[in-house]
């Protein structure tokens, strides 16, 4: 893995939740109580999205950007994530990424202009809980449809922001030996597979104070650049293995980045807040097929303990009439007068 200094966009993705459905979509309130009705049609809603994989958390973002023209849908006709859930108050950011599209809510209560303008943004604050759906006007029969959650609404039985140490991608199960024991701010693996430049905030609010990573644990695909983004306090960001290490800095806004390009699992920390729980890692790809904890450290697995208790079962079945033949001849009477 090795470094790189290029500067890189903010892009969160994907964790994954199912959705479930509400009649108060006729009424256009989207940010009202009615609109968490709406939620209730997210699946049909979503019927026929090809990039659909569930709702990305992107709570404890006060900006996120959605990506307008992915590839999805047969051609560049997705919004990237399609779906996500954000904290009241949050902006939005619609940038273009390819073809000629707008953002239309479903409610009526925004819309942009129709461009084919790469780099061409649209912003929209959410400030009350609810759920928002809008498309792209020329392509919304194509399946160029999106959603935003906003606060918590319930949109299906699994958690948005996971709650186990795996990734929304495929369960892949990840040992981190500890390293997040007393991270008060670490709720699973975010899944940002599928990008190829992800931002990391450091200094979020977690663990008694600005001292926490967010999100704490990312799942990203071999190749991907990570972008560490100080939003409060004095902070570094330095690889458990020595591979990487910012500078110690308490400029807001400032970045620094590194290409993970093996897979493996790298585990970094703040070095002054480290013992408060300032930690985060980074799964690349499946995480290397080894867990942070070294691999075959002597234990035995399950696998392991029943060999060897077959193979005793078999080598003591094989000595027991040697055993038996050596009792019967030491209890014989010529033995016994011998002795």
């Amino acid at each position: 893995m090795t470094p790189d200094t290029t500067s890189t966009v903010t892009r969160r993705s994907v964790l994954k939740t199912t959705a479930a459905a509400g009649a108060a979509a006729a009424t256009g309130a989207a940010f009202s109580g009615a609109a968490v009705a709406q939620d209730a049609n997210l699946d049909s809603w979503f019927e026929g999205v090809s990039n659909y994989d569930g709702v990305v958390d992107e709570t404890g973002q006060s900006e996120v950007t959605v990506e307008v023209g992915v590839e999805a849908n047969d051609g560049p006709y997705g919004f990237g994530p399609a779906a996500i859930r954000v904290d009241p108050g949050t902006t939005v950011t619609w940038e273009w990424v390819e073809g000629s599209h707008n953002v239309a809510a479903e409610d009526g209560s925004f819309e942009s202009e129709l461009t084919a303008e790469s780099g061409f943004t649209f912003t929209q604050t959410f400030d009350e809980e609810g759920v928002t759906r809008y498309a792209c006007t020329p392509h919304k029969t194509m399946g160029m449809k999106g959603a935003v959650v906003v606060g918590d609404v319930d949109v299906g039985a699994s958690s948005s922001s996971g709650s186990s140490e795996s990734s929304g991608s495929g369960s892949q199960q990840v040992d981190f030996d500890g390293w997040f024991e007393g991270v008060s701010n670490f709720d699973g693996v975010v899944d940002e597979t599928g990008q190829s430049e992800v931002t990391v905030e450091v200094g979020t609010d977690a663990n008694g104070g600005p001292y926490g990573f967010s999100p704490a644990a990312i799942r990203v695909d071999p190749g991907t650049t990570v972008t560490f983004e100080w939003v409060n306090g004095t902070h570094n960001v330095v690889a458990e293995d020595g591979s990487y290490e910012s500078e110690l800095t308490n400029e807001s806004g400032f970045t620094f980045t590194h290409t993970y390009d093996s897979e493996g699992v790298s585990k970094y920390y703040c070095n002054p807040h480290r013992t408060m729980g300032m930690k985060g890692a980074v799964v690349v790809g499946s995480g290397g097929g080894a867990s942070s904890s070294g691999g075959g450290g002597g234990g035995l697995s399950t696998s392991d303990v029943g060999v060897l208790a077959f193979a005793g079962a078999l080598v003591g079945g094989l000595l027991s009439p040697f055993a038996l033949r050596a009792t019967k001849s030491s209890s014989s009477p010529s033995n016994r007068a011998n002795r």
